[in-house]
């Protein structure tokens, strides 16, 4: 046995292992007191690449989710608001139907009632101009798609929070066929001899039906006149289009004309005559009149879908996906439109070349929009973003579009000072109301399944990242407990070794006893 005194080989051996228990030691008590496997890049650089970049998606999801709860309230301030105005525009029409009870109002009791629908006016463009979330208002127009027309006959309408902004020089909007209402027309006139026999007209539109039994004895003016009373007051959507009072003999034969008072191919009614001819083609026979046509034209040069008088740019434009405009032409722009009374006596369901709108391509005008929806960051990542637009809720955008005889362009202009404008202030009212009830349809619809389902998502996907996280960065403490205690034994048996390796060296000094 050989013993070296410079050199002591068991003692360096026990100090190299000696320094690495003491270093394993060391990074145990750091996991145990910091609770991480990964303190550092040097304890695991792909997992460390790996977990930051979990870390960022766990910051962000749960930033999206306060984006989307902030978004619900948002929401949930302009749909409550739009309540108010649904209940102000209900209470109006209410004041509208009492209006036109004609045989009982006086005109203190019309000014009275105009007075207090003035003042829902009011309410409502105070509701529209105030609400606010923050400091943004949501309801005036200024959170939504802003559209400027130019050209006669053509109003915007609206548009999606998909529309792009078109620019200065605008959307070039061409008509290829106006909208037109379903009518017919009569070829056998009606006459005293036809209403002596007893002639029954029958007409039905949707569920509402009315059974005309001719007045025998009566003149022609005075059976058009019930014939039109029975129509008003069964509520059917047709009027009866009649040459002017005054122009005509009361016992005179005139042609029955027909229309309903909707645009578009979706309305139609059926009419039945005993005499063949003067409304339906055959005797006692329905026609159904299906001859109405919606609007067709493009919008940017891109195809648009027409509905009654509205053209609205398909979902498969790049630009126009859901921009709206009504043109109210009864005919091709710069053309003549057909006249409304039945002077020309055409066959009950039959359309000439001038009804069909004499098809062409003729440009109606431009419209400018300027795209300003709400745009919300629901996501984590970048462009995982969703939109909302909020259309102008002002009583100048509410109800147009509506034909009636008062003359009354928008809501802002209803009146109920008589009987006939109180029935066109109804009308009117009924256009508003649908607006706003759809507005808050697509509002809560957007709650539900853009930001409340989107947040049902993100609360799990974020438990799930941060699950992810933790099972690569956290430390398992039962496993780095055991660790620590081996690396305690091995560091005590180490440090002994040690010793024992130094006082080896000591039995040198028996040799020179």
């Amino acid at each position: 046995m050989s013993l070296r005194v410079n050199t002591n080989m068991p003692a360096i051996n026990s100090h190299r292992n000696l320094i690495i228990n003491n270093t394993e030691q060391a990074k145990t008590m750091e996991r145990l007191s910091s609770g991480l496997k990964i303190n550092r890049g040097a304890d695991g650089p792909a997992s460390l690449v790996i977990s930051e970049r979990l870390r960022s998606q766990t910051a962000g999801l749960k930033q999206a989710i306060d984006n989307s709860e902030a978004g619900v309230a948002l929401v949930q301030t302009a749909e409550a608001a739009l309540n108010e105005v649904s209940s102000a525009l209900i209470n109006a029409r209410q004041l509208a139907v009492a209006s036109a009870n004609e045989a009982v109002n006086d005109e203190f009791m019309l000014r009275a009632n105009q007075q207090e629908i003035d003042n829902i006016l009011a309410t409502v463009n105070r509701i529209a101009k105030n609400t606010q979330f923050g400091q943004k208002n949501l309801l005036d127009g200024s959170k939504g798609a802003t559209g400027v027309v130019s050209g006669s006959n053509l109003e915007f309408v609206g548009a999606s929070q998909a529309t792009q902004s078109s620019g200065p020089n605008g959307y070039d909007v061409h008509i290829t066929q106006a909208a037109r209402r379903a009518q017919v027309t009569g070829v056998q006139a009606l006459t005293n001899e036809i209403i002596d026999r007893g002639e029954q007209i029958t007409i039905i539109e949707g569920a509402k039906t009315v059974n005309f039994q001719t007045i025998k004895g009566e003149t022609v003016e005075t059976n058009l006149n019930a014939l039109n009373a029975a129509i008003q007051e069964a509520g059917l959507d047709v009027e009866m289009i009649r040459f002017d009072e005054k122009d005509t003999s009361p016992n005179a034969p005139q042609i029955i004309s027909l229309r309903h008072k909707e645009f578009g191919s979706e309305h139609s009614f059926k009419v039945a005559t005993t005499t063949a001819g003067l409304l339906s083609s055959r005797a006692d026979v329905y026609d159904t009149i299906e001859n109405g046509l919606d609007v067709a034209g493009e919008i940017n040069g891109e195809e648009a879908s027409g509905k009654g008088q509205i053209l609205t740019g398909n979902s498969g434009n790049s630009n126009t996906d859901g921009l709206a405009v009504r043109y109210t032409g009864l005919a091709l722009p710069g053309q003549l439109p057909q006249a409304d009374v039945p002077a020309q006596m055409t066959p009950a369901n039959q359309r000439s070349e001038r009804d069909l709108g004499n098809m062409g391509r003729v440009r109606a005008g431009t419209i400018a929009l300027a795209q300003n929806s709400l745009v919300f960051q629901i996501g984590s990542n970048c462009e995982q973003t969703t939109s909302l637009a909020l259309r102008n809720m002002q009583t100048n955008t509410l109800g147009t579009g509506v034909d009636n005889e008062s003359g009354f362009v928008s809501l802002a202009d209803i009146d109920v000072t008589d009987a006939q404008k109180a029935q066109d202030a109804m009308c009117v009212l009924d256009r508003a109301l649908e607006e706003v009830s759809s507005t808050r349809g697509e509002i809560g619809a957007f709650q539900k399944n853009n930001l409340e389902s989107n947040l049902n998502y993100l609360r799990i996907a974020h438990e799930n990242v941060l699950s992810s996280e933790s099972v690569i960065r956290d430390a398992d403490m039962a496993e780095e407990m055991t660790n620590f205690t081996r690396n305690q034994i091995m560091t005590d048996s180490a440090t002994a070794m040690l010793a024992q390796a130094n006082a080896r060296s000591q039995s040198v000094l028996r040799l020179f006893n």
